[in-house]
């Protein structure tokens, strides 16, 4: 079960019913949205299918990120359920450049170590080095890059994967390596 989640600026909860309206404005960002595989949102019903269609039913979590100031959803971060334990956030882009997702996400994280969760995973489109940032203020550690062609939008995109193990154990998550033919390790400066 998610529980909610503090920040000094935030609170992370579930989405429900009431916040379709909000969960379009983030969906239907054109940069929000820009480096993720789906296309954006162009109705509140659309926004409202995809918001029953990523409800974590995978054993996962997705949180609505909220300003403490009115409680509406303005991006999110997820983790889902699967054996990559893949890890993602969006945010709308008004609110980009402030540490709101890197201090949502460091919420998540400390949350999912407390619970006894392994590891977790992460990747981002080469073009959106800033994303990779943020997963190394998360204590991710770069693990090796992969080209996909990437759908719905039918684009080659090469992705590096970052991870985070919780435990100790010194493992690294392999499918996409093993998966995508084009595969390889970049020189990545490590500094968050």
């Amino acid at each position: 079960m998610i529980v909610n989640l503090e920040t000094e600026r935030l609170v992370l909860r579930p989405f429900d019913e009431g916040d379709v309206e909000a969960y379009h404005r983030i969906m239907s960002d054109l940069e929000t949205n820009r480096f993720l595989p789906w296309y954006p949102t162009k109705s509140l019903d659309e926004a409202r299918t995809m918001m029953h269609e990523r409800a974590p039913g995978d054993g996962g979590l997705r949180y609505a990120i909220c300003l403490k100031d009115d409680l509406v959803p303005i991006g999110y971060v997820h983790v889902s359920g699967s054996d990559n334990h893949d890890f993602g956030y969006g945010l709308r882009h008004e609110f980009w450049h402030r540490g709101i997702v890197t201090e949502a996400s460091l919420a998540v994280v400390d949350q999912l170590r407390k619970d006894g969760l392994a590891y977790i995973t992460a990747t981002h489109d080469v073009n959106n080095p800033r994303s990779g940032a943020v997963m190394r203020k998360l204590g991710m550690h770069y693990c090796y890059s992969y080209e996909e062609q990437w759908q719905p939008k039918n684009i080659p995109v090469v992705f590096r994967l970052y991870q985070r193990n919780f435990d100790g154990v010194d493992r690294v998550w392999r499918k996409y390596w093993e998966q995508y033919e084009n595969h390889f390790i970049e020189k990545i400066e490590e500094r968050p």
